[in-house]
Order: structure tokens, then sequence, then C-alpha cells
């Protein structure tokens, strides 16, 4: 083959590849639902053209409105009992887990009266040691997997991951929504892994993090919402927590907004966790006013709202106590 030819090809190519870009945009903004995805007809039936200063503005009115009622003793024993105790570092060995796992056991011995943590979590290779070890019923083992935090990985190493995970014992699974495809706008590829890493779960639980910090816009926390969701996500996580920023309270909001407008059009609950730079109690109290006052008290259970979160505990329990206590 000459040059010339060689050269040809490559023109048509890249012919063919603008054609192809200018019709997904064209089929992107069109009114006409045939040349739509179903990804896209999904989006279209909700408002996602939102404006950063006005969530910004809506966040900073409940907060100052409705947050104070909510500084009770009752709500932070509540927020304990919310809390996914997690260690997901570097530095993780199995005595460290083990070690971490028997506080949650020796808690509630010395705390009778206090709620336990939700779940403890940890990377999927602790799995067995902590399912094993835990002797506190109610919680749950959950494990970080689907190549956390960056999901860069073959589907069908996240599949494996996930399915060891659960044969060790974890009763819920997180993983993290393929950033990658959803910036390049390749909603099917996301969707189909978020899809296929439920079907590995079955009735587990399976919660899909957003990484908000590294999405662009309110419009894009939403689309990332409803997409997660609309493939099969029980629960709806901000962060990893190994990107800065994490969960913020504006992500939280519109997070909020599209499980509520979700549920009300297919009448599914989706949990909601916010996680990754929760270091005060009022922090916390933050979290809890928004998912209060956009979801409501339906979703003000354990079962339906997380904190992803290790120094919290402490926090919360010195509050609770009224004295300063290190447990965790």
């Amino acid at each position: 083959m000459t040059s010339n030819e060689l050269t040809a090809i490559s023109e048509l190519l890249e012919n063919e590849k603008t054609l192809i870009a200018k019709f997904s945009d064209y089929a992107s903004n069109t009114s006409d639902a045939t040349l739509k995805s179903k990804y896209e007809q999904m989006l279209s039936q909700y408002d996602i053209a939102l404006k950063d200063s006005e969530v910004a503005a809506k966040v900073a009115a409940i907060v100052e409105k409705c947050l104070p009622e909510n500084d009770t003793l009752a709500v932070k024993k509540f927020l304990m009992g919310s809390i996914e105790l997690t260690t997901l570092k570097a530095t993780d060995s199995d005595e460290t887990v083990l070690a971490f796992t028997e506080r949650v056991n020796k808690f509630e011995d010395t705390y009778p009266d206090l709620p336990h943590v939700a779940t403890i979590c940890v990377y999927p290779c602790y799995a067995k040691i902590v399912s094993q070890a835990l002797e506190v019923e109610g919680v749950e083992v959950v494990c970080a997997s689907g190549a956390f935090p960056s999901s860069q990985a073959l589907i069908e190493v996240k599949t494996v991951e996930t399915a060891l995970a659960l044969k060790d014992g974890a009763t819920e699974i997180d993983i993290v929504m393929s950033l990658g495809k959803y910036l390049s706008g390749d909603y099917e590829t996301l969707c189909d892994e978020i899809e296929e890493l439920k079907a590995v779960c079955g009735d587990k639980k399976m919660k899909v993090i957003l990484e908000t910090g590294l999405l662009p816009s309110a419009s894009d926390v939403k689309k990332a919402s409803l997409l997660a969701m609309y493939a099969g996500a029980d629960y709806i996580k901000t962060s990893t927590g190994k990107e800065v920023p994490a969960a913020t309270p504006e992500a939280a909001y519109v997070m909020c907004q599209a499980i509520k407008e979700y549920y009300s059009k297919t009448g599914i609950q989706i949990g909601f966790k916010p996680a990754g730079g929760i270091n005060t109690v009022h922090d916390a109290l933050v979290y809890y006013t928004i998912v209060k006052e956009v979801l409501g008290e339906k979703w003000l259970t354990n079962q339906w709202f997380r904190l992803g979160t290790s120094r919290l505990a402490n926090l919360l329990l010195s509050e609770v106590l009224g004295e300063e206590v290190k447990f965790f």
C-alpha cells in the first residue's frame, strides 16, 4: 500500500470520526427522541440545568434556618448509629483491621445504651477478617470494591473482586463510578458497568460513588446521580475520600434533590451517603439537616442515610458523653 493510499485512508477515518461526533452532539441536543439514547431520554425527564450559585444559596439558607434545631443529643446519637466506620489506608494490615473490628465489638459492651456504628468499611482483602471477627448484630461489612478508588480497571477485574468480597463475607459493596466514561459522555459503558456489578451483588446493597469533587458543576452532579440510580445503585455516595474536594454540602443537596425526584417518578427509594472530609460534628449536622429538609423523615434511618468517616466517631461520642473520648 502506497503512502498516498495510507494518507487517504487516514483522512477518511478522521472524516468518519468528525461525522460521528457531530451526529452524537446533534442527538444529544435534538428534541427528536428517536435519535437520543435511552440514557439521554431518561435525563431529559429531569431538570439538570442547575446554576452553582443558586445551589450554594439554597444550601446556605437551609443550614442557617434549620441546623440549630438539629443540634441535639438525640440527633447526635442517631448520627453515631449512621456511621460507616472506615479504614481504607495503604498501611492497613490483618492485625490493624482485626484490632479495628475488635473495637466495634468492645463498644457494645462498654456503651450498651448507645447505638453502635452502622458498618465497618474495608478493602475486599479484609472482608473475611472482619466478617469472622465481628460479633455485633446489625453491623454490616462493607467493602470498597471495583478497583477503588479510581475505578480504572477492566470490568472483569471489578466483577471478580466484588464477587470475592461477597464470598468472604461482605454484606454491602461500594463501587466508584467510571468518572472518565462520564466525562467523555460514554453513558452506555458507564451504566453497563454499574449494572454488571449490581448483578454480582444481587440482593446485597451496592453504593455508587460519584467522586463529586471531580465533577465540573452542579448539573454534572445531578446527571451522574440520575445515571447511577438508573443503572441500579441502591445508594449514591459523594466521594472516595481520596480526592480533594471530597463531600460538600452543595453536592449533597443536589444528590438529595436527584434522589427525591427519582423516587417521585419511579417509586424506588435510594439511600444517600456523604463521605470524605466530614471532620467535625457540625459537618455531620449539616448533612443531616440537608437530608431532613430535602428528603424528609423517611430517609432518617441508618438504612437510608449513612456517613462515611472514621474520625467522626470519637467526636460524636465525646459530645454525647460530655467529655473527650478516644475510643475508636
